[in-house]
């Protein structure tokens, strides 16, 4: 029997924007297909900040609402309209924002007895406690109907405070999740620094726009039944240990060399140009998750990874354009056996085959293909043997300073976990850290792969306040 949760919540208020004109923006087929995924779930550890519990809420509090006059989709909430033919019967059903300034949600919580040092234990599983720390756990995108599109929980620790945000997936990706956070946190950076200085985004403002295959006007995405609700899935894994494991410069580096070596000797020159640090890193963990499955030597696998679609489209989206522009590619399906045998530099090199091929053909292919076939996907879309790499080490999450300084470290949420997901984030101070989501039989296994602990770079301690 699992213990209580030391986390309680003290108060909740609701922040909205200035008010100004009502609208409704459309939800592509990029948005729409993800409506029975999880929030996201992403959140930063600080050490405690120099105010008090409540100038440090209305602090917050004051900068977010500052972010929503630039960001003002975020305070709305889905609807979704009906689709009729001539005769009026229903053939269809589409969600957009509704921009009516609803507001977000900042939830005041307190850890009792939890210290910044038991978040981020050296060589352990990240704390189920951690899990605590974020507002909609339980909700799906689709509950963006009623639940608000963004909310962020400040708990308060023993000596630091941790801040979990939840944003609907089917409203933005991580690109537009972080740029938004950044935004916030430079507000509240300014108001610190100048409290006199008005509460506004100085920096590029978000395009709220949505793509279209032919460049006009985006047209609903249109599901085939009346309401959204009969297409939602509910599935929750099982019970996940997670790790958050440290790869170095140097380690990445020679990670890199070491494929490209193996490459050129296999006469494979285009792959070795080509190789990346992110290839090599996914090839080790490919290799290494197909390993700790034990998988029968003639299952097959794959390495799929989240890749941003903005700038490979032709015209490139911008980087401020807020919306989910994601999809998944995948690497042909292997062997386990022929994986394991062909070696790092071949994985690594079909890790690059899937990223070369996802061009702006393949995209406009992919939206073409959906229109035709709707579909939201579900955890069932995700093949049991298979790799995911999710997040990206380009998000800015340390940049994310409210005032008081560099986060201590970046964790996340039980959202969107799933046996064999490696999230890749920034190292505070260089490299790249991987979280990684097994079953306990899975992760017991990983813990005994020489090859991959060979790679991780040993815990250092937890990093003292700037």
């Amino acid at each position: 029997m699992s213990s209580p949760s030391p986390v309680r919540v003290v108060s909740r208020r609701t922040v909205k924007p200035p008010p100004r004109p009502r609208e409704r923006i459309p939800l592509t087929p990029w948005d729409t297909s993800m409506l029975s995924a999880n929030y996201i779930q992403k959140g930063l550890l600080f050490a405690r900040p120099p105010l008090s519990t409540v100038r440090l809420l209305d602090h917050l509090e004051a900068a977010l609402a500052g972010a929503l006059a630039a960001y003002y989709p975020v305070a709305g909430r889905f609807v979704t309209e009906q689709h009729r033919d001539d005769r009026g019967a229903v053939v269809g059903c589409s969600v957009s924002v509704d921009c009516g300034g609803q507001g977000v949600e900042i939830v005041h919580a307190v850890a009792d007895g939890v210290a910044v040092a038991d978040v981020v234990p050296p060589d352990a599983d990240v704390p189920r406690v951690v899990q605590s720390f974020f507002p909609l756990s339980d909700a799906v995108c689709y509950d963006g109907h009623e639940l608000p599109l963004f909310a962020v929980q400040v708990t308060e620790l023993a000596d630091g405070v941790f801040l979990g945000f939840a944003c609907n997936h089917a409203f933005t990706d991580g690109t537009g999740f972080w740029n938004f956070i950044n935004a916030w946190a430079e507000i509240a950076r300014a108001s610190l620094a100048r409290p006199e200085a008005p509460l506004a985004l100085t920096s590029r403002p978000p395009l709220f726009e949505r793509w279209s295959p032919d460049g006009g006007a985006a047209a609903p995405a249109v599901l085939p039944c009346a309401d959204p609700s009969v297409l939602i899935e509910r599935l929750w894994p099982p019970p996940m240990r997670e790790r958050m494991l440290h790869f170095s410069e140097e380690t990445l580096a020679a990670l890199k060399e070491r494929a490209r070596q193996e490459l050129l000797a296999a006469s494979d020159t285009a792959g070795a140009a080509a190789v990346t640090r992110f290839q090599a890193l996914s090839s080790l963990m490919w290799r290494a998750f197909t390993r700790a499955r034990r998988l029968a030597p003639d299952e097959e696998t794959v390495c799929r990874a989240a890749i941003n679609n903005r700038g490979r489209l032709r015209p490139p989206l911008p980087a401020e354009y807020f919306g989910s522009s994601v999809y998944a590619i995948s690497t042909e399906a292997v062997r386990a056996s022929q994986l394991l045998a062909r070696g790092h530099g071949w994985a690594a090199a079909a890790v690059g085959r899937a990223v070369a091929a996802h061009t702006d053909a393949d995209i406009r292919s992919r939206v073409a293909a959906w229109t035709a076939k709707p579909v939201v996907y579900t955890a069932r879309y995700f093949d049991p043997n298979g790799v995911l790499m999710g997040s990206s080490p380009r998000f800015d999450m340390y940049g994310c300073d409210f005032g008081w300084g560099k986060a201590l470290a970046a964790r996340s949420g039980r959202a969107n976990k799933l046996d064999g997901k490696a999230s890749l984030y920034p190292g505070r101070d260089g490299g790249i850290d991987v979280e990684v989501a097994m079953v306990p039989e899975h992760m017991a296994a990983l813990e005994k792969d020489e090859e991959l602990w060979a790679a991780v770079s040993p815990d250092a301690a937890p990093p003292k306040k700037e």
